[in-house]
Formats: structure tokens, sequence, C-alpha cells
């Protein structure tokens, strides 16, 4: 029985909290969509580490972190991601992106992303599922599929137009593309599945002492934290579906 083999590309340095309490943003990763007898690889594409052109092959599935950096952005790494993505994309190789993840994902392969136009969204936001029209097939093993989900969410940027051929799968009244996807392999979402509500507390509280958000947004994300609970079993089974259903499975 094959072994599945996967990636995470890492755009995001670990900061103190994370890297303390749970030794990195790479095992919250494994924690969240790995499954035991898989062999998991870490690339810091931040650090411009890359994957070797040669053996992405062996790879059934990559996973694009979250980053404090602009998706639309031109620093050498960031380009350098684009052009990975396009041939991850060219060779149909499964490719999760999450938050700038998905952002750059959208923007590598034509669509546009740029500043949110509302500012930051931070806390939990209720996404709605569209499912008039069709559902793509890793959504529909969900038990009872749900019209809406709970997600972490923390971006100032989004996706404007998402590329040609992809269709949006969830939105909220926040944000207009939550989560697209592009054939069998392409899935961006934009919220954070893999985050735990204690990682989002640490980083409302660096925000506000860097002066990046101002209170009333910090005490308004963390009061939602306290009230609510994310959908996080569901957003995981969701990501390790689409990350190892083969891939000659079709979308309704």
């Amino acid at each position: 029985m094959k072994v599945g083999r996967y990636a995470v590309l890492l755009a995001a340095r670990d900061s103190e909290y994370v890297e303390r309490v749970y030794g990195g943003y790479f095992n919250v990763f494994i924690a969240a969509f790995g499954e035991e007898g898989e062999r998991w690889d870490l690339f810091r594409v931040v650090d411009d580490e890359f994957p070797d052109m040669s053996e992405l092959y062996k790879y059934d599935g990559f996973v694009i972190s979250g980053s404090p950096y602009d998706a639309y952005g031109n620093d050498y790494w960031i380009l350098k991601l684009c052009f990975l993505l396009q041939t991850l994309d060219a060779m149909e190789k499964k490719v999760l992106g999450i938050c700038f993840g998905h952002q750059v994902l959208c923007r590598s392969l034509g669509g546009k992303v740029g500043k949110a136009c509302s500012g930051w969204d931070i806390g939990l936001r209720t996404v709605k599922v569209v499912k008039d029209l069709w559902v793509p097939n890793f959504l529909e093993e969900l038990d009872e599929m749900p019209s809406t989900l709970s997600i972490i969410e923390c971006h100032q940027d989004e996706v404007f137009e998402v590329p040609m051929g992809a269709q949006v799968v969830a939105f909220s009244e926040k944000t207009g593309v939550e989560m697209f996807v592009i054939g069998q392999h392409i899935l961006g979402i934009q919220g954070h599945p893999e985050y735990t509500k204690d990682i989002l507390y640490n980083i409302i509280d660096r925000l506000l002492d860097n002066n990046s958000i101002q209170r009333d947004i910090a005490e308004k994300a963390k009061f939602g934290l306290e009230t609510a609970e994310p959908d996080r079993k569901s957003w995981e089974k969701i990501c390790r579906d689409f990350l190892k259903r083969r891939q000659n499975s079709s979308f309704s």
C-alpha cells in the first residue's frame, strides 16, 4: 500500500508562542491534517527553502500556510512561490492554500488579490457554503453537510477575483471568496482550519502590542472566541478529504 507524502510550504516564521507550545507551525498542520503512516516534509519558503523541482512528482499534496506578508507583494521568494504553484497546477498536484496561501494561489493562477476594503477580519467568522448548483465531492462526505460553518480568521487582504475556471465554494458577509476550488486539485480557504483558539489569542495580543490593530477590534475578536467555537473537526475533514481523495474522483 502506497504511503501518502505531503509537504507544508511555510510562508511564516514560527512565533515564540507556537514554537514553545507546539514546536512550530509545522506541527500544528500535522496535528490538523496528518494521519498515521504518512510522510510530511517542511519547506520554509519564507526563508527561500523550496522543494527540488525534480522531486515534485513524489508528493501527493502540498499545503501553503498563512503569512504576515502580502500575497500581491514582489519579494523574490513570493515570486518563486508563484512559479512553483503554477508548476504544481500544471502537474495537477493537490494544493491546499490557507489564508495567505489561498491568496497567493489565486494570484499565481490568474486571479486578483489585494487589501480588503473593509479592513481586518479577526476572530470567528461564519461562512456560507454554496450548495445550490453543485457541491465538490470532498464536501459531500461531511455528514449532513451544514449550510454554514464557523472558522477562525486573521487577515486584512482578500481575493477580489478568482482565476478562470475556479468555482467559489463559500463566502461570508465580510469576504466574498472564503473558499474556492479549481478542478479536483486546487483548494483555497481564507480562514484558518488549523488554528486553535489559543494561537489566535496570542496573535491578537501581538498585533495589539505592535499597534497593527485597535483595541476595540482586539476586544471584539476575543469576545467572539469566548462565546463560540469554530467548526474545526468539519474543516479538518474537508482538508483531509481534499488532499487524500483519489484524483480520478469527479465533481457533482
